[in-house]
């Protein structure tokens, strides 16, 4: 029989063979692991040996590293006065070292905040390192070092969101959010400011998960987490992990999931905090020569062939969804991940791409087992896929020949509408092609549509309301000011966000601020920028000024989010055409039995516009862009009911630069 996404996707025939074997591969993967560990959760628990852990059992804190080449390690830190003489580890026939630290006379030698380091002495000499599996980091103010620390408090953290139902949440909406850049003050936030003024926020617009990024410790704030150093350490800049663990909680408390931006497509070079050269020499954790290296994000990739490396990252996400209650991952970099020539320089426009040249089929059997981990570890997490190749079966169950992600970013979407935004007039968009690039995706595979998020956000690039109005954001904002170029701005911004979720996907997310139309890019403290906080914050008293036209945009997004919640229109099929109208630059389409129009002309309105409904009846306008309370003009009565005529047809007052949804109203 036929693997099912061959059966949905007739032009994978002529990849069958390699399917099928994408798929053997994994189950004899699996089936060896199973074998050796009994599951895939207990090979998924190294992070429960290595590292360092208290024994009841041996009366002190055994610590383990994996360091097969090395010629010598200690464990040396506040404990022993970093004297490497005191501390030695006997490496066994796997190649892992161990010691135990005897209690004293007043208990345990190693005590809570202690910190440590090991000292490793390889070919390449004598270095001290921060162990593969610390679980907190601390950096010296003054050097800028980073040590190990003890996290061993006296009373564990006491969660109370054992009623929360990830599998209750339906469809994401999700707000990707930075927690150090979560507050307006120039510094950086943490875990609480988080909880207390960003999670209602998302709450109160209707987003249902919080996407978190810069979790795991990266020695550069400025990289946005995506050079990680430890990866089982949650960043100490914003608090300590107890800290993560209240965010977490407490967004359980208000019904958000929350998502970890998690990075293993590769990893910081750096000597002293990384895992690069770990035991004396390159290819242990990543290929070696050039296949190790990434050029384009100069960093250190992974060799997922090996056990001890596949072991390392599948308990880090076992060890992110048991120990911070995580509902799930965001994946950064899957294409890079899923091809040795990690999509540089290549389109992917044939489906020999995706099965014949420069697959990483150790990589893609990684995949398969991370999402088949998730799922035995929290049933229900979901799993989102930053690819942009396109690679068939990617969002499709592994039975069905895929590799089991939940959902794909349509990272096409952005890159086109910043594109159209800065070549193309208004009057030269063409609705066949935004409705072609906003519903092109593979069937049955869901994905997460987006205007913008923070890669669109960032110093060197404009966000959508930054294309839109540019500087006259600085001077035009406040809602007794006339402005053409705002006015036209905030109504572009209002449809295309609508539109992107009416067509783009089955979930739908947002760069935090965004929703308003912040006005500054994101930049990180840096050398160029004199180490500056200004542009690494959020202003968030703008969207909450009743002065300033920023609030209109905001609580058009809380009014779409609150449609998408109520009418579950992300979970239906995809949007079906009624109407397209070149000419009058009118896109009518139903979706979930809403009618969404979209007159995206410069001045035309026209007060009658017919149209063939799908379904014969009453309608309503249950949101309108043009609504004052969104900025508008309000030219749209929404106490009106619209009825089809004898030809099924509707007749609307469709205003220009206006987007409306249509509801039949149903007999009570």
């Amino acid at each position: 029989m036929s693997l099912q996404l061959l059966v949905d996707d007739p032009w994978l025939e002529p990849y069958a063979a390699d399917i099928e074997c994408r798929l053997d591969r994994f189950l004899a993967r699996e089936g060896e692991i199973k074998a050796a560990w009994g599951s895939l959760r207990s090979f998924a628990g190294m992070h429960e040996l290595r590292g360092l852990h208290y024994s009841a059992e041996k009366c002190g804190w055994v610590f383990r590293e994996w360091a097969p080449r090395a010629h010598m390690l200690s464990l040396i830190g506040d404990f022993n006065g970093w004297d490497a003489q005191v501390n030695p580890l006997r490496k066994n026939e796997e190649g892992v070292w161990e010691c135990l630290v005897p209690d004293g006379d007043m208990g345990p030698v190693l005590r809570h905040g202690d910190a440590f380091k090991v000292q490793i002495t390889g070919a390449n000499g004598v270095h001290d390192r921060i162990p593969s599996n610390a679980r907190y980091l601390t950096q010296d103010e003054t050097s800028k070092d980073f040590v190990a620390r003890v996290w061993s408090p006296e009373e564990p953290y006491d969660w109370s969101d054992t009623n929360f139902d990830i599998k209750a949440l339906g469809e994401p909406r999700i707000y990707e959010c930075h927690v150090g850049m979560a507050q307006e003050k120039e510094r950086v936030g943490s875990y609480r400011e988080f909880a207390e003024v960003v999670l209602p926020r998302a709450k109160r617009l209707g987003y249902n998960f919080i996407q978190l990024m810069a979790v795991a410790e990266h020695p550069y704030y400025g990289s946005f987490g995506y050079h990680v150093s430890n990866f089982f350490a949650p960043s100490s800049r914003f608090g300590a992990p107890d800290d993560l663990k209240y965010l977490v909680d407490e967004a359980h408390k208000l019904g958000l999931g929350v998502l970890m931006d998690v990075v293993h497509s590769h990893a910081v070079k750096n000597l002293a905090e990384g895992l690069g050269f770990y035991d004396g020499e390159e290819g242990l954790y990543f290929h070696s020569g050039s296949k190790g290296y990434h050029n384009q994000w100069d960093s250190y990739l992974f060799d997922y062939g090996k056990e001890e490396v596949l072991r390392f990252l599948l308990s880090n996400l076992r060890y992110w969804l048991e120990e911070f209650h995580f509902d799930g991952f965001r994946f950064d970099g899957v294409t890079s991940l899923m091809y040795h020539h990690h999509g540089d320089f290549v389109t992917f426009d044939h489906y020999d791409k995706y099965f014949k040249d420069g697959v990483d089929w150790d990589a893609v059997t990684y995949l398969q087992l991370a999402n088949k981990l998730i799922q035995e570890v929290k049933p229900g997490a979901i799993s989102v896929a930053e690819d942009m190749s396109g690679m068939p079966g990617l969002c499709r169950e592994i039975e069905d020949g895929g590799l089991g992600f939940a959902y794909r970013l349509q990272m096409g979407i952005p890159d086109f509408w910043i594109k159209l935004l800065k070549h193309t007039l208004d009057e030269d968009w063409k609705i066949h092609e935004i409705w072609d690039i906003l519903t092109d995706r593979r069937w049955r595979e869901k994905s997460i549509s987006y205007c913008e998020s923070h890669d669109q956000a960032l110093v060197g690039d404009k966000t959508i309301a930054f294309w839109l109005m540019d500087q006259e954001m600085y001077w035009h904002m406040r809602v007794t000011d006339d402005s053409h170029v705002i006015d036209r701005g905030i109504a572009l911004h209002k449809m295309i966000r609508l539109i992107t979720l009416a067509l783009g996907g089955e979930g739908y997310l947002t760069f935090f601020g965004n929703e308003f139309g912040h006005p500054e890019w994101v930049d990180f403290p840096r050398e160029g920028n004199g180490w500056s906080y200004k542009y690494a914050r959020r202003q968030w008293r703008l969207a909450g000024n009743p002065d300033l036209k920023y609030r209109f945009l905001e609580a058009f997004e809380a009014g779409m989010l609150k449609l998408a919640e109520e009418t579950g229109v992300l979970g239906a099929d995809p949007a079906a055409q009624l109407n397209m109208d070149q000419e009058n630059k009118v896109i009518a389409c139903e979706r979930n039995n809403l009618i969404f129009l979209f007159n995206f002309h410069p001045e035309k309105s026209i007060p009658d516009y017919r149209f063939r409904a799908h379904e014969a009846g009453n309608y309503r306008v249950v949101l309108s862009s043009d609504d004052a309370e969104f900025g508008g003009h309000q030219r749209v009565n929404a106490a009106v009911e619209y009825p089809t005529n004898e030809d099924g047809e509707l007749s609307v007052y469709a205003t220009n630069r206006t987007a409306l949804v249509l509801q039949q109203v149903k007999d009570s």
